[in-house]
């Protein structure tokens, strides 16, 4: 299954530190194999979910100043490995993060301009193809038990209904700052219950719903072909996912959403100050609690 990993934004909500560091590396605390904590950049923690979730292809999608730092973290460097054998406790999480290496093909894309998300995505189009495939931003954090669940149930739904895209939703008190979702509840997938989605909208200043889209999505390629149509049609100085999607709705194409619940897991965005230290204190206290069962 192919995969995309986006980390091409600017940032600038992050000022300073993203002027020279990327916020999609930015540390998260994890549990390690030997029970101990262990930092992992957020950018990690989302290969991990793709990777968990059946991505066995993921194209990274990178500024180019960001291209060997990208290359240089996602790639296995078997020297390092050599140079710290002395301490084999440190490098346990590390040796384990490249044999998963090992078992998948990382590409990596540039995108010249940060020109939005939906560009983002559309960047990978070469190396996705015509294959049904997942998305997830490298700024946020799905932590869940086992990793990568949630998105594997996405794709298991969109190839069994034949959907065109699949989002994940979750109820807030603030959804303008969000996609928000319109739909319909149908039925239970398992924790989730599935909606039909009807209609989305960007940011909105009255928001219609209470539903607001995280950034990991099942899409058939589809997307890329309304991802195309709308950044050939709008003017635009980003092109937005959400744009895509709405194209994809009103061109008749089928989408649902899966709703997070609260026992599922937890949704952080690293976006901003405020968000980044929350999730940092909730990466702690998830690993704690991994360590204690």
């Amino acid at each position: 299954m192919h995969g995309v990993l986006t980390l091409a934004g600017e940032g600038t909500r992050m000022l300073p530190w993203s002027r020279g560091l990327r916020k999609e590396f930015l540390p998260l605390v994890d549990s390690s194999a030997s029970g101990g904590l262990v930092l992992k950049p957020v950018a990690h923690f989302a290969l991990e979910s793709l990777i968990q979730a059946g991505a066995d292809r993921i194209t990274l999608v990178v500024a180019r100043r960001d291209e060997q730092i990208a290359r240089s973290y996602f790639s296995i460097d078997e020297a390092f490995l050599d140079r710290h054998a002395a301490h084999p406790e440190r490098l346990a999480e590390t040796a384990a993060f490249y044999r998963a290496l090992e078992k998948v093909r990382i590409d990596l894309v540039l995108q010249p301009e940060p020109k939005g998300f939906g560009d983002a995505v559309l960047r990978a189009r070469p190396r996705v193809g015509p294959h049904p495939f997942l998305v997830h931003a490298a700024d946020a954090v799905l932590m869940e038990r086992p990793r990568g669940r949630t998105l594997r149930e996405m794709g298991r739904l969109r190839d069994r209904e034949a959907l065109d895209a699949v989002l994940l939703v979750r109820r807030v008190p603030d959804p303008g700052r969000y996609g928000v979702v319109d739909g319909q509840i149908t039925g239970r997938l398992g924790i989730f219950r599935r909606m039909n989605v009807t209609g989305m909208e960007e940011k909105p200043s009255k928001p219609r719903s209470p539903w607001a889209a995280t950034a990991v999505y099942a899409f058939s390629p589809r997307i890329f072909t309304m991802l195309r149509a709308e950044a050939r049609a709008s003017r635009a100085p980003e092109l937005e996912l959400t744009a895509g999607i709405v194209r994809l709705l009103r061109a008749g194409g089928r989408v649902a959403a899966l709703v997070l619940p609260p026992k599922a897991g937890h949704w952080s965005s690293v976006g901003r100050v405020p968000g980044y230290l929350k999730a940092l204190r909730r990466s702690q206290s998830w690993a704690e609690s991994a360590r204690a069962t």
